[in-house]
């Protein structure tokens, strides 16, 4: 292990101390060089992953014409900004090559702009689940107000919030550095950011998903077996209980749940209990809660191949540079007269006998 203290070198200004003061108390990172090597294989994989998504999602929505995958596509995009800006520039470059020895103007900029993506990339999943939710709840609803225009409307909305819900972060304390205890400001400005990140989506989550889950126990219950025709009569078959699209959903918000819990309650405790800069082990477990966190930026591809079929064949065609396939279309232009059709035969055209 690296005896790597803090390498975040603040001004005297900002530590509240002269030079010099307070840094035998600051807490080390007893992890060492790991974060830097953890935080570069996430962002080489995760980036190009995400990039894959969004052009496989892209193509998807030009042919289905589904609000979902709108939803998606946004969700991928504001994945994309969060390694960006938290992994790449706020890791990465701040902390393992510059050393923070940047203007606290820039790096304030920065944090504004690193919550600005985090929020986009958490509330982006919530329209997601109010269509599914309107989708099994309320399928005739569903069918007049979910189309890709709505869609892409909402979204601009939930990016230009997330935009806007960045701005006070501008004053976030850098937990890492600051060796005063929290303020008032500090604590306004955590339980805006906890309020903002978890307990508010994830209520939004849970009260939905357990809604569709007791729509589908419903469903299942009034129509337990659905019948098939066979060529001996008919037979029955279980009814499908759980949609891919459903699925998918559920994967993403629990995905979501448990990597950011960890995150969440680690900065509660550094607020009422013990602080990032004096405790080694909170200082540990920040760091590996911020891991699991911006994980969660780069899993979303493998749940979707995972679940839907569709999604792995776009991402094939994209892979091997074709064209997406055609899906033809489900109104039928052919008339519905099947019996015009089973029962027209054409005759040969009538011969003279000699």
């Amino acid at each position: 292990m690296f005896d790597w203290p803090n390498i975040t070198v603040p001004s005297s200004s900002e530590q509240g101390l002269k030079p010099g003061d307070g840094d035998l108390q600051r807490s080390t990172c007893v992890l060492g060089f790991f974060p830097v090597i953890y935080y570069s294989s996430l962002l080489c994989v995760g980036v190009p992953v995400n990039i894959l998504t969004a052009v496989a999602l892209s193509r998807l929505a030009a042919r289905t014409k589904k609000a979902m995958h709108v939803y998606l596509l946004a969700l991928t995009g504001s994945d994309i900004l969060s390694q960006l800006f938290i992994i790449f520039v706020g890791f990465l470059l701040e902390t393992a090559v510059f050393h923070r020895e940047v203007p606290t103007l820039l790096l304030r900029s920065v944090s504004m702009a690193e919550f600005a993506a985090n929020h986009a990339s958490i509330w982006a999943t919530v329209p997601l689940t109010v269509d599914r939710y309107v989708a099994l709840c309320h399928p005739l609803l569903h069918r007049q107000i979910s189309y890709p225009a709505r869609a892409w409307r909402i979204i601009t909305v939930v990016f230009s919030l997330a935009l806007l819900s960045g701005i006070p972060f501008f004053w976030w304390s850098d937990m890492w550095r600051v060796a005063r205890p929290p303020t008032s400001l500090d604590s306004a400005l955590i339980w805006t950011h906890v309020m903002i990140i978890y307990f508010l989506p994830c209520s939004i989550f849970l009260v939905l998903n357990l809604l569709i889950i007791h729509r589908l126990q419903v469903r299942q219950r009034q129509v337990p077996c659905k019948e098939e025709r066979g060529g001996s009569g008919a037979r029955l078959a279980p009814q499908r209980c759980l949609g891919k699209s459903t699925a998918m959903l559920l994967a993403i918000t629990s995905a979501f749940a448990i990597l950011w819990a960890p995150r969440t309650i680690v900065v509660i405790y550094h607020l009422y209990v013990s602080s990032v800069h004096k405790d080694w082990r909170v200082h540990l477990a920040y760091d590996l809660s911020n891991m699991l966190a911006m994980l969660n930026t780069a899993v979303n591809f493998f749940l979707y191949c995972f679940v839907s079929k569709p999604f792995r064949a776009s991402v094939r065609d994209v892979l091997l540079l074709r064209g997406g396939s055609v899906v033809p279309p489900k109104d039928n232009p052919q008339p519905r007269d099947k019996r015009s059709h089973r029962d027209y035969q054409p005759h040969p055209p009538n011969t003279l006998q000699g």
